[in-house]
């Protein structure tokens, strides 16, 4: 007789057996077993150990899906603050900066690398950190509604341009509501605050007459040399930068209008600044290099005569610059506008003939004003003008005298307003076109 127990565990040991009690007698029944006294299988231990590494292994992969969830998100989100290259950014010349490598070269744009602001955003002076070169940076402001359209347009006008009396722009950044361009840095800042108020420093007659120059040669590469015709808009001393030689040169590309020589002309909206107008501009609104001659002309008055184009605080006879240097040199005394900061110390024959130049460049007839190869012709040979060549800006003579009321009036008929500092600015879309006022060292 053989008494005993067996049991099988296959091939792999995943599963245990256990004898908890057992009765056994030859003779007669098996005593009854009392179950309660039996020991507890051991297998809920082992049950217990088995929820553990479920619990733990759960556990670790979904932290693991958790990692991979943010580090797709962080990553889709820096791609939207890189932006999308749309088809306009193919063509731009200058170099696209990274906004950090911008951000590292202004102290994270921090308020005493501030130049300057104006309408559509700030100026920060910033040095690259690759090769330590200085630049201005120009963020425009993310509540210009008109911010990506003016962006496009000075990237698109000036980023094929190169010549020595226009600020290079060196390239430019964009992300998400972020636009900025950078440019050379022009470390003594804006004509202007040589000229009006109270000036920084009173500039010479040489160096005058050179910044003069170096305007009219930037204005001629614009209008003949380059392979399209570029109409700047936005000729003023706010606007031309002076570099560490005193040099003139041409920014604030912002409202700039290129086309082919052979095209015809698009209407567009009167934008621009008060005193640098012409009359004609609102009945055609299309811009030509006739207008730019036009702003050149109140450029030449006011850097000789320290004044501004239209002066409210002036004398009623001296309101308006060009016709108070017409009277003056109809009256034989055209050198008494001369700025007298200069005193006696200037050019009486380069004086005579910048003023002169002025006044031609004014004329209220487009047809009758000079080109600017004209005029660059007359500055570098100091050609003597003749009277018969002068033709009076705003005559008299011709019935076609306008006063300063109508002046302004003829531009608020136009679906524009006047801003504080002069600017005409486009009420339909909210263009506020002018870049111009600068409280720092500027140098953009």
């Amino acid at each position: 007789m053989f008494v005993g127990f067996s049991g099988s565990t296959g091939l792999s040991s995943s599963s245990s057996h256990y004898v908890l009690g057992w009765s056994f007698n030859i003779n007669g029944g098996p005593k009854n077993l009392n179950l309660d006294k039996l020991p507890k299988l051991p297998t809920v231990n082992g049950s217990k150990k088995n929820h553990t590494s479920l619990i733990v292994g759960v556990s670790v992969c979904a932290l693991v899906v958790i990692f991979w969830i943010v580090l797709i998100f962080y990553n889709v989100r820096k791609l939207k603050k890189v932006g999308v290259v749309e088809a306009w950014e193919l063509d731009i010349g200058p170099h696209r900066f990274s906004y950090e490598e911008l951000k590292k070269a202004t102290k994270g744009f921090g308020d005493k690398e501030l130049l300057g602001f104006g309408g559509f955003g700030r100026v920060y002076k910033g040095t690259l950190p690759n090769s330590n070169t200085q630049v201005a940076i120009k963020r425009v402001s993310q509540n210009s509604k008109q911010g990506l359209r003016e962006f496009m347009s000075e990237v698109g006008s000036i980023g094929h341009l190169c010549h020595q009396n226009i600020v290079q722009l060196l390239g430019w950044c964009r992300r998400q509501g972020d636009l900025l361009l950078v440019y050379e840095f022009m470390p003594n800042g804006s004509l202007d605050r040589y000229l009006f108020d109270e000036p920084k420093a009173i500039l010479s007659w040489e160096q005058r007459f050179k910044i003069i120059k170096g305007v009219a040669l930037g204005l001629l590469y614009l209008h003949e040399e380059w392979e399209q015709t570029v109409v700047h808009r936005d000729i003023k001393a706010g606007n031309v930068l002076l570099d560490s030689e005193f040099n003139g040169r041409l920014s604030d590309f912002g409202l700039a209008k290129l086309y082919e020589r052979s095209s015809n002309l698009a209407t567009t909206t009167v934008v621009g600044t008060l005193g640098y107008l012409t009359l004609e501009l609102t009945c055609t609104g299309k811009p030509t290099t006739s207008f730019d001659v036009f702003a050149f002309g109140a450029l030449l008055l006011e850097v000789v005569c320290g004044r501004r184009p239209i002066d409210p605080k002036a004398l009623p006879e001296e309101l308006m610059l060009v016709d108070w240097v017409w009277e003056k040199w109809r009256s034989g005394a055209i050198l008494e506008v001369v700025d007298s900061r200069l005193r006696v110390e200037f050019d009486e024959v380069e004086a005579t003939l910048v003023l002169k130049l002025g006044l031609m460049c004014s004329n209220d007839a487009p047809e009758s004003r000079p080109t600017m190869r004209h005029v660059v012709r007359c500055l570098e040979m100091k050609l003597v003008l003749e009277k018969e060549e002068i033709v009076m800006a705003n005559s008299n003579e011709d019935g076609g005298k306008y006063e300063f009321e109508d002046f302004v009036q003829s531009y608020l008929t136009t679906s524009a307003s006047v801003g504080d500092d002069g600017d005409i600015a486009d009420v339909e879309d909210g263009l506020t076109p002018s870049f111009s006022v600068f409280n720092g060292d500027d140098g953009r």
